[in-house]
């Protein structure tokens, strides 16, 4: 593997690009503030005819997206669109035959809005949806093992509304629902997955900037920004386009000290035979 070189700004290489997919948590804000250079970095990549179309695991439609952001005081100007993995997992629920069993907070029932969705026991429904741990806070995946054991049984797919193994709040990492799927199909369950790295939430997002561009986009010329390797790496990668890795993020302990080893995050990201194109500390202009 190549040595990922270090973009020093999104300045130095926004000319190689038409359009930017940024990764929402751990790129432009921590859970609880909004990280002002890269808003600021995100705002002159638009001034510079760059559209960005903000592209998140988040479980829930956009609307409570926005009002998350918008509530951390998030600036105008930003992003032209926002897609989110909640967006796109709600054609799979519509396609499920029957009622469904909720695994996860109450925060994310705004997943299902208009959609007229019967819910169950897990005997009498017809797919699990799972948008996280009912407490993320204190749960652990483990704590799903036998719960899954008897799900898989009754052969129950189960949909997941963020694939992110974990997420990032201030300093402190939390379960998501990727980890819950992780281990239903390691028993041997039905996993039905949308958000990233999968195809369907990049092919949408990508539709989104060719809608505001008014032409189709050449994948070469999309840049993929993120700061987890098996979401927003992988699936830059995967969707042939590039990818600009944020390193002060969800790994930031594998490499860092102080500040960046590039030397540790070479080897990191060889280890997990991961290849973005750049790696940055965090989104700046």
């Amino acid at each position: 593997m190549t040595t990922v070189p270090h973009a020093q700004s999104l300045s130095k290489i926004i000319e190689n690009y038409d359009c930017i997919l940024c990764d929402v948590w751990g790129v432009l804000h921590n859970g609880k503030e909004i990280w002002l250079d890269a808003a600021d970095a995100l705002i002159k990549a638009r001034e510079a005819g760059v559209p960005v179309i903000m592209i998140t695991n988040a479980p829930r439609p956009q609307g409570p997206v926005l009002d998350q952001l918008a509530y951390m005081n998030c600036p105008e100007g930003v992003f032209d669109d926002l897609v989110t993995s909640g967006d796109v997992t709600r054609e799979l629920i519509k396609a499920l035959d029957g009622p469904v069993c909720h695994i996860g907070p109450e925060r994310d029932y705004a997943l299902y809005d208009g959609l007229n969705v019967e819910f169950s026991e897990a005997e009498q429904a017809a797919g699990i949806v799972c948008t996280g741990l009912f407490d993320d806070y204190n749960e652990h995946p483990d704590d799903y093992i036998e719960r899954f054991k008897r799900y898989v049984d009754l052969k129950l797919p189960l949909i997941c509304a963020n694939p992110d193994i974990v997420v990032e709040v201030v300093d402190k990492l939390l379960w998501c629902a990727g980890a819950l799927a992780r281990e239903y199909d390691r028993l041997g369950g039905e996993t039905q997955i949308v958000g990233k790295p999968y195809n369907p939430i990049y092919d949408v997002a990508i539709e989104r900037g060719e809608k505001i561009l008014g032409r189709k986009l050449d994948k070469s010329r999309v840049l993929g920004v993120g700061d987890g390797l098996p979401t927003d790496v992988l699936g830059a990668h995967d969707n042939g386009i590039d990818g600009l890795f944020i390193t002060n993020g969800i790994h930031a302990a594998d490499y860092t000290s102080g500040d960046v080893d590039n030397d540790k995050l070479q080897s990191f990201l060889k280890d997990n035979n991961a290849s973005p194109t750049y790696w940055i500390k965090s989104l700046v202009w």
